[in-house]
């Protein structure tokens, strides 16, 4: 560092971090690069990239941010500095390897950031092939990586079924293969491996094999079927029956191996596809390299969200990690909308038709899966999750000003007007709170009327939580329509004064689940039929309509079994009890004489019994 250098260091650092930080701004380039946020501790705590540095940087400090996460990012920042690059490209490529390095806290995060398996075919003399996670420069060849071990323990297998290769690791050279310094192993007695230890394979025939090998490690596995096909038809031309049987039979693992891979028209090849999904906490993105007509790689990853990142610069970033990762050279990128960003020599396409388009679709259908998948994985480790998921769909549904972590739900019953009854069921989290259910007797309707019993019950519920000082819920759902939630809307806000959130669920002639009703005057609100939220308010109003149903039985039942017997001093519940079960009827106990009713209860409760009933 120079004498002006040291200089300007110690007047920036004299400076306060709002007047160090204008100043970096006045003098950032516009040319295209990357740029680091640094903390109060010197850590790096952001990278980002930018078309235009100076644009970019500016842009964060000179407007008020809506994402709170990056006006805490923004207030944190102590310090900035960049690198300046050629093009757009590079300024990508060099984000991608920083974010890497040092794993900044408002960066995005690649939850699957690790060394994938490749297939390595050994620099050696009668080279070997085997699945390696580790790259040695020692002239020999890599192929993949591939997206798990399977995929690539597959192709392996493959391999060994197609061709004789050696597994060993002895150090064949012409030298020790002359000197027959080793002996023939298992592999050579299964015919796994042709001996060239012992000079029983000769060196052509080997890399002949190992040329073909490459190939199908490229993709290439048509051009390997054609040379297959041809060697096969001119050994019988030749009659040599038994030799073509041999490369038949390896012609026919290639061609079931081009079977299962083979998804698309020939016609298309080298081509990258990405898709895109996204929820509030991750992205996730689809990566498939076509080869030869045929899936050569696919892989689906997952971003976790730091900062209000926009789709089309997470993509972006998804396209670099993944063409990076897989070393793809594909001059042509079929993604679902365009992403932030521009690769020289590149061709980037959004398909409305044809067979890339059934391509696109393909990717979308994985990664959604994906995103299922790991949505069912989570909320299997933490059942809560999937809860909280659910109310906050409400929520975000119901432009509610907080979570309804406490719902309560009403339903009436009666038969033309006998037995009135309500319930009142609570749901906290998501879940039945069953020791908070209630049950009510109307006492103040006469005849069926289910706005007035509704009237009765409601105001009956929150005028007894307001005396307690109890928690009030966060959302009031009925059991009907309309005319239902307008009687819960005035007894609460007229009567009560008191303002709770009231949605409905009505049903259809069928008795099913059909509308969620919400606001004044009530409007339907979209629901996905079979959705989980769909089920999940399903399930409060089938809930509260069984609690209620099961309840008016009971009282319907006890009064049906109430008897003349009820109003006799003397006899009790038992007596009662064994009378009934004996005489199965008050009317059969009336026509019962003084010894049949001695038999059971004895004389004094038998004529006490007869005596009652005759007045």
């Amino acid at each position: 560092m120079n004498k002006l250098e040291k200089n300007t260091e110690v007047k920036l650092s004299s400076l306060s971090t709002k007047e160090r930080i204008q100043t970096i701004l006045s003098v950032l380039p516009e040319n295209p690069g990357c740029y680091q946020y640094f903390d109060e501790k010197g850590t790096i705590i952001y990278v980002g990239k930018a078309k235009n540095l100076k644009k970019r940087v500016s842009s964060y400090f000179n407007k008020e941010h809506d994402n709170n996460k990056t006006r805490v990012l923004v207030k944190q920042i102590r310090d900035i500095k960049y690198f300046v690059v050629d093009t757009e490209e590079d300024a990508l490529l060099l984000e991608n390897n920083l974010i890497k390095q040092y794993r900044p806290r408002y960066n995005v995060l690649l939850k699957d950031d690790k060394t994938y398996p490749s297939i390595v075919v050994k620099n050696e003399y009668f080279p070997r092939i085997f699945q390696t996670r580790n790259i040695v420069r020692d002239g020999s060849q890599y192929y993949g990586p591939y997206p798990s071990l399977y995929t690539a323990k597959i192709m392996l297998q493959m391999i060994k079924e197609l061709y004789p290769i050696r597994t060993c690791k002895l150090p064949l050279t012409p030298e020790t293969i002359a000197q027959r310094r080793y002996k023939l192993c298992l592999e050579y007695h299964i015919k796994r491996c042709k001996a060239p230890c012992e000079g029983l394979q000769s060196s052509e025939e080997y890399l002949k094999n190992i040329g073909e090998i490459k190939e199908i490690l490229k993709g290439n596995i048509s051009t390997v079927s054609k040379i297959l096909y041809d060697e096969m038809q001119a050994l019988a031309a030749e009659l040599r029956f038994e030799e073509a049987q041999k490369v038949k039979e390896k012609y026919e693992v290639i061609e079931n191996y081009r079977a299962k891979s083979t998804v698309v028209t020939p016609m298309l090849t080298n081509i990258d596809v990405f898709s895109f999904a996204e929820n509030e906490k991750s992205a996730f993105i689809n990566y498939m390299h076509i080869g030869n007509g045929a899936i050569v790689q696919a892989y689906t990853f997952e971003y976790k969200k730091k900062l209000d990142e926009a789709k089309e610069e997470l993509l972006a970033m998804g396209i670099i990690e993944m063409r990076s990762r897989f070393k793809s050279t594909a001059r042509e990128i079929i993604v679902p909308f365009e992403p932030d960003m521009n690769l020289e020599g590149v061709t980037i396409n959004i398909p409305q038709r044809g067979d890339k388009k059934k391509l696109l679709d393909l990717s979308v259908m994985n990664v959604k899966q994906y995103k299922v998948d790991k949505l069912k994985q989570a909320e299997k480790l933490n059942p809560e999750q999937r809860s909280t998921r659910l109310l906050k769909e409400i929520q975000t549904q119901l432009h509610l000003d907080k979570l309804p972590i406490h719902i309560e739900c009403f339903d009436n019953s009666n038969i033309q007007g006998s037995d009135p009854v309500a319930a009142c069921v609570v749901f906290k989290m998501g879940k039945p709170a069953k020791k908070d259910y209630r049950k009510y007797n109307i006492k103040t309707v006469e005849g069926p009327d289910d706005y007035a019993s509704m009237r009765e019950v409601v105001y009956r519920r929150y005028k007894r939580l307001l005396e307690e000082k109890a928690p009030l819920p966060d959302l009031i759902i009925t059991d009907g329509g309309k005319g239902q939630m307008e009687v819960v809307r005035e007894v609460l806000q007229d009567t009560l004064q008191i303002n709770i959130p009231i949605a409905g669920l009505a049903k259809d002639k069928k008795h099913r689940t059909s509308e969620f009703l919400f606001g004044f005057p009530p409007e339907p609100i979209g629901l996905v039929q079979k959705s989980s939220l769909f089920h999940l308010l399903e399930q409060m109003q089938n809930e509260v309509h069984r609690f209620a149903i099961t309840f008016h039985k009971d009282k319907r039942s006890k009064r049906q079994t109430a008897s003349e017997l009820d109003t006799i001093k003397g006899i009790g519940d038992k007596t009662k009890t064994v009378l009934l079960r004996t005489f199965k009827s008050v009317k059969r106990i009336r026509e019962a004489n003084i010894d049949e009713l001695t038999k059971v209860i004895g004389e004094a409760k038998a004529r006490l019994l007869i005596e009652s009933l005759s007045k």
